[in-house]
């Protein structure tokens, strides 16, 4: 019956088979603690590391998932960068999105990011500029 179904079909089956076993090796422990077992034999190194990322994970996962949607050498490489790359989409969907909340100007706290006067540099250049205006003008 799979071997039926047209690219769009199975592309999309693909990206959730590759979703679920991307977010299960990424961000789940697994059945009686499988997965978060494996993690931790995996220690800090490289490969540790790599298991903590869900779009590093899902980049590998992808890989031999990309072989049921397609045959062709070139139709391979492209799924299966489409596949990592619409997983990663999806995953970013069920995220909380970004805000990024204005600083208010009442009693903020300097932070020593942000200035809330006009740096001497700046202060040189505006009376620069206001003197040449007056000189202009006259």
């Amino acid at each position: 019956m799979i071997d039926e179904i047209g690219f769009w079909p199975r592309f999309l089956l693909a990206a959730l088979a590759t979703w679920r076993i991307t977010h299960l090796l990424a961000n789940e422990d697994g059945p009686a603690d499988l997965i978060a077992r494996f993690r931790a034999r995996l220690g800090s190194g490289l490969a540790g590391k790599l298991m903590d990322c869900f779009q590093c994970v899902s980049f590998w996962v992808a890989t031999p998932i990309a072989f049921f949607v397609c045959e062709k050498l070139l139709d391979l490489l492209l799924t299966w960068l489409a596949l990592s790359g619409a997983v990663c989409l999806l995953e970013r969907i069920g995220q909380e999105p970004v805000v990024i909340h204005p600083i208010s100007q009442e009693g903020g706290v300097d932070d020593g990011m942000l200035r809330s006067e006009t740096s001497g540099a700046q202060e040189h250049f505006l009376a620069d500029d206001n003197a040449g205006r007056h000189a202009t003008h006259t």
